[in-house]
């Protein structure tokens, strides 16, 4: 419930910084300026008038995104769990133990040979060849 609520909060907030963002306009002190390449201002990044209500907006949206996105990250470690983890837990099927089966030590045999019936390799001379 609450990871929801912040996760919600956390859209919105990311919606909306983004939308601060595309509203402001430039400064006016672009990278021409700043090699003088002629321009409008005689500053780097033009003078620094007071901020307005988009600059507040934007700041106070930042500053919600980054907190929500830090306490979705500690939530997420705490083991709290998320719709997709709901969804892939259902879907996942539960295996029984009755369709456990034994398996032969080897392909080739099936533990039913006596020690006469097991193949005989050659005698080797102990540099890995045989004799």
């Amino acid at each position: 419930m609450l990871y929801g609520l912040i996760l919600a909060v956390h859209v919105v907030a990311c919606l909306f910084l983004i939308m601060v963002v595309l509203l402001q306009t430039g400064k006016g002190g672009d990278i021409a300026s700043a090699f003088g390449g002629g321009g409008g201002s005689s500053n780097v990044f033009g003078p620094r008038g007071a901020s307005n209500v988009l600059t507040r907006a934007t700041t106070a949206a930042a500053v919600i995104f980054m907190l929500t996105s830090l306490t979705l990250a500690i939530l997420s470690q705490r083991g709290e769990s998320t719709l997709i983890d709901e969804i892939v837990g259902d879907a996942v099927p539960a295996t029984s133990e009755s369709t456990t089966e034994t398996i032969p030590a080897s392909p080739m045999s099936t533990g039913t040979e006596t020690e006469s019936e097991a193949p005989v390799l050659p005698p080797s001379d102990g540099d890995g060849t045989s004799q």
